[in-house]
């Protein structure tokens, strides 16, 4: 934490700013070690404040590691004002809602603009402490679901999604985000939700889930066939997995994330289907989405120590929806593979599913 500080001040006086007042609970949680909600952090040049009330005391002096803890009593603005005065430039992230911003301008006479990325770029890149934790939020989840899938005709997608989040929490983790289970042909709409159609005799099932463990994220995505899935969907679930591989190959530091996407889309294109309209991945930590972006429209190189996804797919519209996804950490000669489960989720052939 005390490092992750002084990279933090280190840019901040390179770009001028006397303060910098984080709201987004990602960023607060990177430079306090704080993992509730509702509560803003200020960095100064020497000093650093989680400023919190009394529902989070409790919680912040067992989990800051570096900063000093302000119980507020008057609001936070009035607050934030008591401790750094009226001097110097104050940044302010991007998760800041117009209304405080607008306050700020109002009572402080020194310039308050955005902060820009200094955080988000320092989280981008992950130590082996968050790596790992980032594993073993994957291991949980592998569990969850391996306890989940003893499926049987005529449940619904809610009930096999709800079963999902169940055994997380039996584990000890929580949901990254809302789980997502498709049916059939349910699954060509990206972020679906889970509804109430029910399984049938010859289905199949995306599931797209992730678990939040010691406040870090992982996400994966796993296609199952129950009973014959027919002829075009094991077409379009190889190529995927072709396609998927063809990117492993070529993820390492220095690698386009341009180039990334477009080597995934011209093998779905060259089998003659149509390639996913999302991009191909972005990076994973205490947000389950943040940077890199890994798209055609994205600029930039990967670099060493950040954890992206990879989950090319397949949608036609109506009939089937393929998405296959694992979680990477980059390393200078290639990747290392960070949510890697048993034989039965590994990235393979088509695996099978018996219903009751």
């Amino acid at each position: 934490m005390h490092s992750r500080l002084e990279a933090l001040q280190k840019g901040m006086r390179k770009g001028g700013f006397h303060w910098l007042i984080l709201t987004n609970p990602a960023n607060v949680a990177y430079v306090s070690g704080f993992m509730g909600e509702d509560n803003w952090a200020v960095v100064g040049r020497r000093d650093s404040w989680l400023v919190t009330d009394s529902r989070y005391t409790e919680q912040a002096q067992k989990e800051c590691a570096c900063c000093r803890i302000v119980e507020r009593t008057e609001g936070m603005v009035k607050t934030i004002l008591n401790l750094i005065g009226n001097s110097g430039a104050t940044g302010v992230d991007d998760a800041m809602t117009v209304v405080f911003y607008e306050l700020l301008r109002k009572k402080l006479t020194g310039r308050v603009k955005r902060g820009g990325r200094l955080v988000e770029d320092l989280r981008e890149v992950k130590d082996s402490r968050e790596a790992g934790t980032i594993r073993e939020a994957a291991a949980v989840a592998w569990k969850a679901l391996a306890r989940s899938l003893v499926v049987k005709i005529g449940m619904t997608e809610g009930e096999l999604a709800g079963r999902i989040e169940f055994e997380m929490r039996k584990l000890g983790g929580k949901p990254s985000f809302d789980t997502i289970v498709a049916f059939g042909g349910n699954a060509s709409q990206a972020h679906y939700v889970p509804g109430n159609r029910r399984l049938r005799k010859d289905d199949t099932i995306l599931i797209d889930f992730g678990v939040k463990w010691k406040g870090y994220c992982c996400d994966m995505t796993r296609c199952f066939a129950v009973g014959e899935p027919g002829a075009r969907y094991e077409k379009a679930y190889d190529t995927v997995l072709e396609a998927h591989r063809t990117v492993v190959a070529k993820l390492r530091a220095g690698a386009s994330v341009k180039e990334l996407d477009e080597a995934a889309r011209r093998v779905i294109m060259d089998k003659g289907l149509p390639p996913y309209n999302h991009g191909l991945g972005h990076g994973l930590g205490l947000e389950v989405r943040e940077g890199p972006v890994v798209s055609s429209k994205a600029k930039g190189v990967l670099k060493v120590g950040q954890v992206v996804t990879v989950e090319p797919a397949i949608y036609i519209p109506g009939r089937l929806g393929i998405r296959l996804e694992d979680d990477y950490v980059i390393t200078e000669k290639g990747c290392r593979l960070i949510s890697g489960g048993s034989r039965r989720v590994a990235l393979g052939r088509l695996p099978r599913l018996r219903a009751r």
